[in-house]
């Protein structure tokens, strides 16, 4: 009677999903790199340079995606649900996507219908950059036709009743748009950087129009969802959420108090069902006052030192887990995977080589002109193998002909830059407003050859050993793949 949460599904975002059995015996198929899903396909960055037809990844393989990125994502869980339901299966499909967020690319379709839009509630004044919300908007309608046209999937499948819907976001606005009134947008600890609606529907099982007040969070999700399915949670490890299954079936009698805590950069804000410790101390009745305009650390001297501790407590057990830079190796080679990505997002440049953007999440090195210059990456090979080596590049033909090295430890391969590939920036001609993001381009796949690493940690180093045209090549990105032993 083992039961977990079955098959996963996952495009784009921080996070993603799971696989796991099925209660009747049958098992999802297991794609190696598919980043502890059955099937995942998606971007793992913060940001992401162009939303049409991008480069993405398919169970750790790169793809190029088709059209725009929410609606490719939306058009491919729509197969591996159908796929699934099919089969006899249950599903968990996990489906972030990564709008609205810059660089601000929408299909035109919504654009027109915002590009011109007089917008009744307004942000922060003078500060709003009013294309951009209208961009976000745009987004927006985009997005809730991708859900529509889900829940519509679910209703021919015929699994509507069976299936728990969760929609949910992570963070405020991304600009001093409008904001309902509340304190701060993303990247603050107060209400309008951390408060976001969560809706579930399960026809048949919750009731439609049920309200929740009590304070909840993204870390209630887990074991309320494996509440509500009936899933056993094995192990020993300590949730700090709970399960909101009580509430979502209206009962809130009984209902245990809460201070969930939010920190962002050293930032750190204590949240009850009433009031608010903000990061500086202050504390705000959020029911009387949701915008934190008035202080109340002098009359309510004891909630405030509640809190206050609640904080402490904090940073004393968690965030003091999180001091200085995060020193841990990238880890090569996993025994499970067959693919090792490397990109420049995660490697240093030294020498003259330049980052194209300073957001490192989807930039790429240019300006490799030097053999002193370097590009590594700080591994561990967590087990040794024999890997074939691309190395996803750009270079005009006039400067062809450049010699790279790849060392780590003893080990070494050798290639030389003989075929040009040198396409146009592109991206910027669908943006809606200026972005922060640097440029994207495509990138061609050149294979340097195979190179044996012995496990262990190490510094993974990349490097040029002759320039003879004055240039090597613009740098995105280091494919390992794992080959199968000699017979």
């Amino acid at each position: 009677d083992e039961r977990t949460i079955a098959d996963a599904f996952s495009a784009a975002g921080y996070a993603t999903g799971a696989f796991g059995k099925w209660h009747n015996g049958m098992q999802a198929p297991y794609h190696p790199n598919s980043r502890g899903f059955a099937e995942y396909y998606g971007f793992c960055s913060g940001h992401w340079a162009h939303y049409f037809n991008p480069m993405l990844e398919h169970n750790g393989a790169i793809a190029e995606g088709e059209g725009f990125v929410v609606d490719d994502f939306t058009a491919r869980a729509m197969e591996f649900m159908e796929e699934n339901v099919l089969s006899g299966r249950p599903f968990f499909a996990y489906l972030p996507y990564n709008t609205p967020h810059s660089p601000m690319q929408v299909p035109d379709s919504y654009w027109a219908k915002f590009a011109d839009k007089e917008l009744s509630l307004r942000g922060d004044g003078d500060k709003e950059d009013i294309a951009h919300t209208r961009a976000a908007l745009a987004m927006c309608e985009n997005i809730d036709w991708n859900v529509g046209r889900l829940l519509a999937k679910l209703d021919e499948l015929g699994v509507a009743d069976d299936t728990i819907v969760v929609y949910f976001h992570d963070n405020g606005p991304n600009g001093p748009r409008w904001n309902g009134g509340l304190r701060g947008r993303k990247g603050s600890t107060d209400d309008g950087g951390t408060r976001s609606p969560l809706f579930l529907r399960w026809p048949g099982k919750i009731a439609p129009g049920i309200e929740v007040h009590p304070v909840a969070g993204a870390i209630d999700l887990f074991p309320t969802l494996a509440d509500l399915t009936g899933i056993r949670i094995t192990g020993d490890e300590q949730f700090d959420g709970k399960s909101l299954r009580p509430l979502l079936y209206g009962g809130e009698a009984g209902w245990p108090r809460r201070t969930l805590i939010q920190q962002w950069r050293g930032r750190v804000s204590a949240r009850t069902d009433r009031y608010r410790l903000d990061d500086k101390g202050r504390l705000y009745d959020m029911r009387a006052d949701p915008g934190q305009t008035r202080d109340l650390t002098e009359t309510q001297p004891e909630i405030a030192e509640q809190l206050r501790a609640a904080v402490a407590t904090f940073r004393a057990e968690v965030a003091s887990e999180l001091v200085g830079p995060d020193t841990r190796p990238f880890v090569v080679g996993h025994p499970d995977s067959v693919w090792t990505q490397l990109p420049a997002r995660d490697a240093v440049a030294t020498g003259g080589i330049q980052r194209s953007n300073r957001f490192p999440n989807c930039s790429h090195f240019t300006d490799w002109r030097s053999t002193d210059d370097r590009i590594t990456w700080d591994v561990e090979v967590a087990e040794a193998g024999t890997f074939a080596v691309e190395l996803y590049y750009t270079c005009p033909a006039a400067e062809l002909g450049a010699e790279i090295e790849l060392t780590f430890g003893e080990a070494a391969l050798r290639a030389k830059v003989t075929e040009a590939f040198d396409p146009p920036y592109i991206g910027r001609a669908a943006d809606r407003v200026k972005r922060a993001e640097g440029d994207e381009k495509e990138w061609r796949p050149m294979l340097l050859g195979q190179i044996a690493l012995p496990a262990g940690e190490g510094r993974l180093t990349l490097r040029a050993t002759d320039i003879p045209n004055g240039g090597v090549a613009d740098f995105r990105l280091l494919m390992l793949r794992r080959l199968p032993p000699r017979p």
